[in-house]
């Protein structure tokens, strides 16, 4: 294995397009791959599935970015917001995030992503009832942006008079263009919207509805409940975790199909395959990548490799669900995949508690747009799509012609 890092040029639209032919290539160097991200930042990347599959199980990786070595990690963080980030299930261990996970699991079940089914349904298809009559769309601003983050301002129960600013918020505080966000804006959405989750708890804690947010206030696990502070931690959350990465798993989704004319033509002849068609877009160009940071708690070893106490590791969802050891032909896109555990949503205990959910407005997304518009196609060449630099994978944007009029809602 070199001793040299190998450099992970987000800044290369090139690689952004692909990069998975340099994803395989360090692969094939090793099982643990020493990588700098940005020109900056170093991480031990995981090859492999087999070692992914462990590493996110593996207790002496930590999830806290306190444990990081790296102090530039903790001050990527909003400085006026950095508490809030910290106390929530994605960045805490046990025993934080068992007793955080399991409140948080009593408001978000399965019958409340079930029952909003209907209502997803509406929302894609009033998104492309504002579209189906002009014969083009950029479906990233047209749709798969305003389709989660209206999802979720409802799930939270934000009035419908405040979800236009709810949303335009949300997306400086998140959302990162071709360019690099200006911090001082991004702080000052963060403040901006911290102070609105705030006041809307308060709201929600002096007269509840049917809504998440009322139901994580009135969650409790014995004596325990979540506090103001952990509150708004877990709508930060549902907005990080839940926002970009559907916007990606939709926009992604649906150029997948448009690259592979075959599996296109095969989803249509046959819309069964739909939900199995999802899982192998979160397999083979998932809404993460390379993957997902873990922190050493200690010296590791992983797969004969010795990473050092507070080093960053990178489990590489995005590498190990090509690997050839697990997935036959992992190059290929084949909705009919029947083996298909990939990573993209995690594994163990930090498991993606989102995952019915994005998996839900995947299918009723790509379903509904596949259908109502006829005649779907790229309106530029493949290569000129613009990706998403860093870690969360998508299209910029994604031009489209189709046939004017579309299909029935």
């Amino acid at each position: 294995m070199s001793e040299e890092p190998a450099l992970l040029p987000y800044g290369d639209p090139a690689f952004l397009a692909d990069p998975f032919p340099l994803y395989r290539q360090l692969r094939e160097d090793g099982p643990v791959r020493r990588v700098v991200i940005a020109g900056a930042l170093e991480a031990w990347l995981v090859t492999r599935y087999e070692d992914g599959l462990a590493a996110l199980s593996d207790t002496r990786l930590s999830s806290d970015v306190r444990d990081a070595a790296d102090t530039r990690l903790l001050e990527q963080l909003p400085g006026t917001e950095r508490e809030s980030m910290l106390g929530n299930m994605l960045r805490s261990d046990p025993p934080d995030h068992t007793r955080l996970r399991r409140l948080v699991s009593k408001a978000f079940t399965a019958r409340r992503v079930a029952e909003m089914r209907p209502r997803v349904q509406e929302v894609t298809d009033r998104l492309l009832d504002a579209v189906v009559a002009d014969g083009r769309a950029d479906l990233v601003a047209d749709f798969a942006l305003p389709l989660p983050v209206t999802v979720i301002s409802e799930l939270l129960g934000v009035p419908v008079d405040e979800r236009h600013e709810f949303q335009r918020w949300t997306d400086r505080m998140l959302m990162r263009g071709a360019e690099p966000p200006d911090p001082a804006v991004v702080n000052e959405a963060w403040r901006h919207m911290r102070a609105y989750v705030t006041e809307l708890i308060g709201a929600k804690r002096a007269e509840p509805g049917e809504d998440l947010l009322s139901a994580l206030i009135t969650a409790r696990d014995e004596e325990q409940r979540l506090s103001e502070d952990e509150l708004v931690a877990m709508v930060f959350l549902l907005l990080a975790a839940g926002y970009v990465t559907t916007v990606n798993l939709i926009s992604g989704g649906i150029a997948m199909l448009l690259a592979h004319p075959d599996q296109l033509d095969l989803l249509r002849s046959d819309p069964a395959l739909l939900p199995g068609a999802v899982e192998e877009f979160l397999r083979y160009d998932g809404p993460v990548s390379p993957g997902i940071a873990r922190f050493a708690r200690e010296d590791v070893e992983i797969a004969g490799v010795r990473i050092p106490r507070g080093a960053t590791v990178l489990i590489g969802s995005a590498v190990a669900d090509r690997d050839p050891d697990r997935f036959a032909d992992p190059d290929r896109l084949d909705i009919t995949r029947a083996d298909n555990a990939h990573l993209a949503f995690g594994h163990g205990i930090h498991y993606c508690l989102g995952a019915p959910l994005a998996r839900l407005e995947g299918q009723i997304a790509i379903g509904t747009a596949l259908r109502r518009l006829p005649g779907l196609a790229l309106a530029v060449e493949p290569a000129r799509i613009p990706w998403r630099p860093g870690g969360l994978r998508g299209p910029l944007a994604l031009p489209v012609t189709f046939t004017p009029g579309g299909g029935q809602g």
